[in-house]
């Protein structure tokens, strides 16, 4: 274990020493009046060692490196007040597609305080999923604002965010399709744009409400400015229902009651779920925590696997996480502990993160190195699994 750290270590350091600075995200190529061209993108090389140790049997451990994200982006405009934005992923990609399609959307700024988006754009539920992937302290989201774990993720449809003139009060709402992904030890959502086959189809409305104490600011992690301190609190909620479309892993049983014909994938019928959030910046200490619940209901009751029994369950997760800036270094040490239980599993699946970031040109390019030890794995008692995560990201 600690030569695979010590040699990931040489790596980083390595890495390290080829970034350089950046200028803002975003690049813009072309601009002539309501005219403009811009286009930009991440990198986020990851090294992973896990080492499993199941409460029976032999554990497995192993290391690799890959692409997290991977993701350019072009957007532009042609007409006043309209703009649009496509963005691509080739680090992670379904089956046989070589891409994923993240945001592909249009928007309209012409109505004061408001903006409209028409297309494929973040579901808004779960201030960590809010967070962008590239302004995260801990590299990866894991419970609360993960969609493998009952979090939506993109929606194909129409959203509306919009705040008060002193940008205090913020509120955003969207509704559209999004699809479901079978899968009995998780819940997870996906955006129709990338569809896998065997999807459940449905429909989704979700709404926002945020307020901050003070002066409004940026869900970015990390407390660049070191300012005086800022508070925020959130509610946010969503409910999802199946369109009957595509009822892959449902037949007809006895008297026409619907049953699961697989043992780890079944339907889903409808969720919903609720959050509470909030966050503080200021003095270099950047803090995030939430609490979000989510209950499921498959389409038959027969499912008694992984996350679900007798067809349901309900998903309880919370998160806190921070981290302190130091004031004459571009160094940043951060803790995140959060943990998950549903109807399904023995035991509360719970973790602790230990956390360094080095920063280059802050989000825009830095080296991260993070330790989680998890216990209870999938809620099997006595399943403990650590990981050590290197990622290297670059921002332009």
């Amino acid at each position: 274990m600690m030569q695979r750290v010590q040699r990931a270590l040489s790596m980083g350091c390595l890495a390290a020493a080829a970034l350089v600075s950046v200028s803002e995200a975003g690049i813009k190529i072309y601009e002539d009046g309501d005219k403009f061209i811009e286009i930009g993108g991440r990198m986020q090389i990851q090294y992973l060692y896990f080492d499993e140790s199941p409460k029976e049997g032999e554990g497995e451990s192993n290391d690799t490196i890959f692409f997290r994200r991977l993701r350019p982006y072009i957007a532009g405009s042609v007409t006043k007040n309209w703009n649009g934005k496509i963005q691509f992923d080739f680090g992670k990609s379904l089956d046989a597609d070589e891409v994923s399609v993240k945001d592909a959307y249009m928007q309209y700024t012409g109505w004061k305080n408001h903006k409209v988006f028409i297309g494929n754009s973040k579901t808004v539920f779960s201030r960590e999923f809010l967070t962008s992937s590239k302004r995260q302290q801990t590299v990866e989201r894991w419970f609360v604002g993960q969609h493998n774990f009952g979090s939506p993720d993109r929606m194909l449809g129409f959203r509306l965010d919009g705040h008060t003139d002193s940008g205090k009060f913020e509120y955003k709402f969207n509704v559209g399709g999004e699809n479901f992904d079978p899968d009995n030890r998780r819940m997870d959502f996906d955006t129709p744009v990338n569809d896998a086959g065997d999807y459940n189809q449905g429909w989704e409305g979700a709404g926002r409400l945020t307020y901050y104490f003070t002066e409004p600011f940026k869900r970015d992690q990390g407390d660049f400015e070191r300012g005086a301190l800022k508070f925020t609190v959130e509610g946010a909620a969503f409910t999802w229902t199946n369109n009957d479309n595509r009822l892959t892993y449902t037949d007809e049983g006895e008297n026409g009651k619907p049953i699961c014909n697989n043992e780890k994938k079944c339907d889903l019928d409808d969720a919903t779920g609720w959050e509470i959030s909030g966050g503080m910046r200021g003095h270099g200490f950047s803090v995030d925590l939430e609490y979000n619940q989510v209950e499921g209901n498959m389409v038959a009751d027969n499912v008694n696997s992984g996350m679900y029994v007798n067809g349901e369950t309900t998903i309880k997760k919370w998160q806190l996480e921070g981290g302190y800036m130091l004031g004459n270094l571009p160094l940043e040490f951060v803790y995140k502990r959060d943990s998950m239980d549903t109807d399904g599993y023995d035991k509360k699946w719970y973790a602790n993160d230990f956390g360094v970031n080095y920063f280059f040109n802050k989000h825009k390019a830095k080296v991260q190195f993070l330790y989680r030890m998890e216990s209870n794995v999938n809620g099997a008692d006595g399943d403990d699994r650590n990981q050590f995560v290197m990622q290297w990201q670059f921002v332009f």
